[in-house]
C-alpha cells in the first residue's frame, strides 16, 4: 500500500500545487501568521509527528484554547471555515503521506491528550499507520457539530472518540486494497457533493 500512498501523494502535489498557492496567498493576505498549522499527533506505534493543515484559526490559537475545534470557535478565521467545511484545510497532509508519517487510508492521527485516555484494547488502532481518510472520519465529517455546549470535551471522549476508534478498528481488521480504494472514492465524492 506504500507505493500506492507515494503515487498518489505525489501526483496529488503535483496537480493541486496550484490551489495550494492560491489558498496559501489568501491565507497571508487575510490573517497574520503562518501559512500552515503543524500540530503534534500519535502516529504508527505510538510515535509522535506535525500534521500538516493549512491554517484556519488565529495565529496563537493553540495558546488560547483547546486541541479540539467546536463549531461555534472563536479561534476561526473566515477563511477558515470555509477551508474546513469542504475540507481543503487537510489537503497538506498528502506532504505527511509522502514522508511516511500517514498513509492515504488509516484512522484520524488523534491528540497525544487522548491517546492518553485509550483502553489497551482501543490502543491496538496505534499499528496502523494513520490517515487522511477512514470509515470514521467519513462517518464524523461534521464532528464540530456534534461538539457543541459547555460540556463538549466530556462527549468527545466518552461518546465520539470510542464509537470512531470502535468503527476504525473493525474496518482495519478487515481491510483490503479494494476497500480502501473504494474509501478514497467515497471521500472524494463526499467533498464534491
Amino acid at each position: 500500500m506504500r507505493i500506492l500512498d507515494l503515487l498518489a501523494s505525489s501526483l496529488g502535489i503535483i496537480f493541486l500545487s496550484p490551489l495550494f498557492l492560491i489558498i496559501s496567498i489568501l491565507i497571508k493576505l487575510t490573517s497574520p501568521g503562518p501559512v500552515f498549522h503543524r500540530g503534534k499527533r500519535v502516529g504508527r506505534n505510538g510515535e509522535l509527528f506535525s500534521l500538516y493543515k493549512f491554517r484556519t484559526m488565529i495565529a496563537n490559537a493553540a495558546s488560547i484554547g483547546p486541541g479540539i475545534t467546536t463549531e461555534s470557535d472563536p479561534r476561526i478565521t473566515p477563511l477558515g471555515r470555509i477551508l474546513r467545511q469542504t475540507k481543503i484545510d487537510e489537503l497538506p497532509q498528502l506532504l505527511n503521506v509522502l514522508k511516511g508519517d500517514m498513509s492515504l487510508v488509516g484512522p484520524r492521527p488523534e491528540h497525544p491528550r487522548y491517546v492518553a485516555q485509550y483502553s489497551s484494547e482501543q490502543k491496538e488502532i496505534l499499528n496502523v499507520r494513520p490517515g487522511i481518510t477512514s470509515a470514521a472520519s467519513l462517518a464524523f465529517r461534521r464532528e464540530e457539530q456534534m461538539l457543541s455546549g459547555p460540556d463538549w470535551e466530556t462527549t468527545y471522549c466518552t461518546e465520539v472518540l470510542p464509537a470512531k476508534l470502535k468503527m476504525d478498528l473493525d474496518y482495519f481488521s478487515e481491510r483490503t486494497l479494494w476497500s480502501d480504494i473504494f474509501l478514497i472514492i467515497r471521500t472524494i465524492y463526499s467533498i464534491f457533493r
